[in-house]
């Protein structure tokens, strides 16, 4: 029997939820699948997509209450009439929009699995609940969103099995198999990659690093945002006098090479993370880092360990942990091989693959 996957995505930019889907995409498209993205026919995302070989499926995808989106999905649901087919969403909205869609087309015998990429509770209405019901799966990136999502019916009846709930941390389809070692002479050089937007501790990281002032440090930002966002952030920089110590460059979805060329890495998040794609993506490259203790940065990073664990908003912890690792050679050594050790034991991309395709074939 042939085999359908079809991803439903509704953002517009490139981040950590469109990373996760690609490298599925890829995985399945090289086992033999027939494999669609449904998009909002955004060039940021489409492009990644198309590269790879996945099939584009554009609507404007986001909206519950928008028909178009179901009749797509819908129609393409029809046309695989024979096929085994799994729909994955991103978020419990485009799962309505999956489950409507395999209404509509009559196909009882379609998974729909959504995962939970937010710390974020669970909405408590009769809509929602049996969005929650109907799912075949829930997947949350980290024990802390699934907690989180959970904590909505902490004094009452779940509206749903719990067992359907799943915690699956993230993984990388593209990881080295063995430590990449810097060869570039230099100054140290930390890197922070990922969206330039609000919430990520970047203007805490650029006081850190003007704390760290005449030192032989020098800072990477890789990423895109919002041209006022990205000249707020140089004109801090500026204005604390340390442009000369950072250099930006543009985001790129393939960040290991620029890892590998780096010293350690530096992810000030502010928000709380339900699991950083770019924090493991340091892992795997045998690279310490200095990172938030927020999120669920400690279900796989323990402090003084991988790397280190900060304050979110705190500019003098950042810059004594960035310190740290900056100075001490050996440290930045042993701290990137347990990261390397602690990826591939913990976080390789055969156990989580192995464990999502468990959750598309189950009944």
């Amino acid at each position: 029997m042939n085999r359908t996957l079809i991803h439903i995505l509704s953002a517009n930019r490139w981040g950590g939820v469109e990373r996760y889907s690609l490298d599925i995409c890829r995985h399945f498209i090289r086992c033999g699948w027939k494999v669609y993205a449904v998009t909002r026919d955004a060039k940021a995302v489409d492009s990644f997509f198309e590269k790879e070989g996945v099939a584009l499926l554009h609507t404007p995808i986001g909206n519950m209450f928008n028909f178009h989106p179901v009749r797509l999905i819908a129609n393409t649901l029809k046309k695989c009439e024979k096929d085994s087919v799994v729909i994955h969403a991103h978020g419990f909205r485009n799962a309505f929009t999956a489950l409507l869609a395999r209404k509509i087309a009559g196909r009882k015998d379609v998974k729909v699995v959504a995962t939970r990429h937010k710390v974020k509770k669970g909405i408590d209405s009769w809509l929602f609940r049996r969005i929650y019901r109907n799912l075949d799966a829930i997947i949350c990136v980290s024990q802390l969103a699934a907690d989180r999502f959970l904590s909505t019916w902490h004094d009452k009846p779940l509206p749903f099995p719990k067992e359907k709930v799943t915690v699956l941390h993230n993984s990388l389809l593209s990881a080295p198999d063995t430590l990449p070692v810097k060869t570039e002479k230099g100054p140290i050089c930390a890197m922070f990659h990922g969206p330039l937007i609000p919430g990520k501790g970047l203007e805490t990281l650029i006081d850190a690093v003007a704390i760290l002032k005449g030192s032989r440090l020098r800072l990477k930002i890789v990423g895109s945002g919002t041209p006022d966002y990205v000249d707020k952030l140089r004109r801090r920089a500026i204005t604390r006098g340390v442009m000369d110590m950072i250099d930006w460059y543009k985001q790129t979805p393939e960040p290991m090479e620029l890892i590998a060329k780096s010293d350690f890495g530096v992810l000030p998040s502010h928000t709380e993370e339900a699991f950083g794609l770019a924090n493991i993506e340091y892992m795997a490259c045998g690279r310490p880092q200095v990172c938030s203790s927020n999120g669920a940065q400690p279900e796989y990073i323990t402090d003084g360990r991988e790397g280190f664990l900060t304050t979110p908003g705190s500019a003098l912890q950042l810059a004594n942990a960035m310190r740290k690792l900056a100075t001490d050679p050996e440290l930045r050594q042993r701290m990137g091989e347990r990261a390397f050790n602690t990826f591939r034991t913990n976080l390789a991309w055969r156990a989580f693959i192995q464990k999502l395709e468990e959750i598309y074939r189950n009944p």
